[in-house]
């Protein structure tokens, strides 16, 4: 079982932990699995109840029991059949985990590569039905078996193993899309464009607010990027990049009590008055606007142990 390093960081009235991904002794393989029971006894002090930031994916299936989870401002009920995915850097929280029961595989950003259109697209909950459950739950029985394995007898363990039915337990479980009926050297190209750019944007999001500016950086022309997102996400690139800054946007001002002129400048907006019209454009209200009515709904709704932004 991993143990996970944790820091307070604290800004004036608000605290997000920052989880940091640190394996046992013996379990450094990137991935590996655990149960709400075992993150129930790990957690004596609920601080799973507290507004956290992994740097890590935690891919959750809920076998039994009910429960809640918010992730970035949306609340979500748990029962049989939830499955969760939280991405490095959401802010969560387990706000009711007493009941369920079920499997949750922790792993490295690097451990699973070439999952960043489904990562991009999939919610971080949805339901699945009762056989696609079974047999999820019968993938993640199988990848944890393996991890336990490797563990006990290092001479059998085998990362790239571990990878691959980390992959099979996310491909059964992930939300019904289409069926590949094979890539074409076109669409591979568009997911190449789309991996790049999304991972540019990830990087400079507080500096570079247009995407003519991630086309140079990258050697492509805006309408390369706009289709190769569009093909991803089915949405263009300029709507990703300002969601991107939205998330970021309500992030501080949810979780932090610097003044919004000090969120402006950390998103790389040179006056108060940018930001607050990007922010009206996007959020249909300014920023101090959509603060106040969040507080006043995380004060109200919190003692439910279930929020929606």
């Amino acid at each position: 079982m991993a143990e996970r390093s944790t820091v307070i960081v604290k800004s004036g009235q608000s605290a997000v932990r920052q989880l940091h991904y640190l394996p046992a002794v013996g379990s450094a393989y990137g991935v590996e699995v655990l149960s709400f029971a075992a993150l129930r006894s790990m957690d004596v002090h609920r601080r799973r109840v507290q507004l956290q930031r992994p740097d890590f994916h935690v891919f959750a299936l809920v076998g039994s029991g009910t429960g809640a989870h918010e992730a970035d401002f949306h609340g979500y009920r748990l029962e049989e059949g939830s499955a969760v995915w939280i991405r490095p850097g959401m802010v969560h929280r387990w706000s009711d985990i007493d009941a369920c029961d079920g499997p949750l595989a922790l792993f490295r950003p690097g451990f699973l590569p070439g999952f960043t259109a489904s990562e991009a697209t999939t919610p971080a909950c949805w339901h699945l039905d009762q056989q696609r459950l079974s047999l999820a739950l019968l993938a993640a029985e199988h990848l944890g078996r393996e991890h336990d394995t490797a563990v006990r007898t290092p001479r059998l363990a085998s990362p790239a193993l571990l990878s691959h039915l980390l992959a099979a337990l996310i491909l059964r479980a992930l939300p019904d899309t289409p069926a590949s009926t094979g890539a074409t050297s076109s669409s591979n190209r568009h997911m190449d464009v789309f991996r790049t750019y999304r991972a540019a944007v990830e990087e400079h999001f507080t500096d570079w607010h247009h995407v003519a500016d991630y086309a140079q950086a990258l050697g492509y022309d805006v309408r390369t990027l706009t289709r190769a997102t569009r093909a991803a996400t089915g949405t263009g690139a300029k709507a990703l990049l300002d969601q991107r800054i939205l998330l970021e946007a309500k992030r501080l001002l949810a979780h932090t009590d610097l003044p919004v002129s000090s969120c402006a400048r950390r998103l790389g907006f040179r006056d108060v008055g940018n930001f607050t019209t990007f922010f009206r454009r996007q959020a249909d209200m300014p920023p101090a606007t959509w603060r106040a009515t969040y507080s006043t709904a995380r004060a109200l709704n919190t003692a439910g142990g279930l929020e929606t932004g």
